[in-house]
């Protein structure tokens, strides 16, 4: 069978764009990677206890022996300060499994001369820094469509390498997948999907009673609209291309439609009990890993309001 000559011609460049994104990738990881343990140093490692009884290595708590015990249990170090006997409890600490999404999708290489980072290095620097902080405390970290589960100590590492190998189109919402029932998934993305996708894998992702926290990265361009004059805008996906004579006159039509993305973005999250965040390139990433870290495992999640300051929900 022929094949004509632009589908071959079409064939070709996608070829090479795939390669140069690779190599794009490949150039950039190690920064990425150096800045992603920095930031994890910083946060304190492992996942806050789980405040209950039960197997692990920190303390809880004291309590009365009880009758019918066994003796061994009994910690006579602190009974011989009292007149009872005492038990030394140790803090629940169960590992359980978090799935990082992060988006790595052609709309993901945006940057504006306003932020340092794209969206695409920034949401790497914080899947990486929040994995190994999970790893740390115990936990299991994977990637859907591309990590098993692993307690690995090099997760950094093994991350980084099954993305340089990943030779699937890069989509901005995670493959379908079936977490399993109290595990938690955060998933990383500007999330300029249509609503009705958005909705369909959170509906698919909580499914299973998963946790879910939904992380827009945005560019400060994207959050302001700064441009005036005449400016042509690309879509990065395919869409083709669209010119503003003045682009000013555009502004508070495009914050309009903004707000209305964000409260139908809200609108879904609050309906299945996920969190959502709003993270701005411009702000510092060890801010976005603080606040992931003080979530997980959280029994009620709180809903960053898009209605707030652009610049406090960047590090909610």
């Amino acid at each position: 069978m022929a094949i004509a000559p632009d589908a071959i011609a079409q064939e070709a460049e996608a070829v090479r764009s795939a390669s140069g994104q690779s190599r794009s990738l490949a150039a950039s990881l190690p920064r990425l990677m150096l800045e992603s343990r920095r930031i994890a140093a910083t946060v304190i490692h492992g996942l806050h206890g789980r405040r209950r009884s039960g197997a692990g290595e920190n303390f809880w708590q004291y309590r009365r022996f009880l009758s019918g015990e066994p003796a061994r249990r009994v910690d006579w170090r602190r009974s011989a300060r009292d007149d009872h006997l005492y038990v030394r409890e140790q803090e629940w600490e169960a590992a359980h499994t978090v799935w990082i999404w992060p988006d790595r999708s052609p709309s993901m290489a945006f940057s504006s001369q306003m932020a340092s980072d794209t969206k695409l290095e920034r949401t790497l620097v914080i899947a990486f820094a929040l994995a190994e902080i999970l790893v740390e405390g115990g936990e299991r970290v994977g990637v859907p469509g591309l990590l098993r589960p692993t307690a690995s100590r090099n997760v950094i590492d093994r991350m980084a390498q099954a993305m340089l190998h990943d030779v699937a189109p890069r989509a901005s919402l995670p493959p379908g997948f079936s977490p399993a029932p109290l595990s938690e998934v955060v998933l990383l993305s500007d999330f300029w999907s249509p609503i009705p996708d958005f909705r369909s894998t959170l509906a698919q992702l909580t499914g299973s009673h998963a946790r879910i926290h939904a992380v827009q990265i945005v560019d400060p361009a994207e959050e302001t609209f700064p441009f005036a004059g005449r400016v042509e805008f690309l879509e990065p996906e395919g869409a083709g291309s669209v010119t503003a004579g003045r682009a000013e006159t555009w502004r508070s039509d495009y914050l309009e439609r903004l707000a209305a993305h964000r409260s139908a973005m809200r609108e879904e999250t609050d309906r299945v009990n996920a969190s959502f965040i709003i993270h701005r390139t411009d702000r510092a990433a060890s801010e976005l890993v603080l606040a992931l870290h003080a979530r997980m495992g959280q029994s009620d999640d709180v809903v960053v309001s898009a209605s707030r300051p652009a610049q406090a929900e960047a590090g909610a």
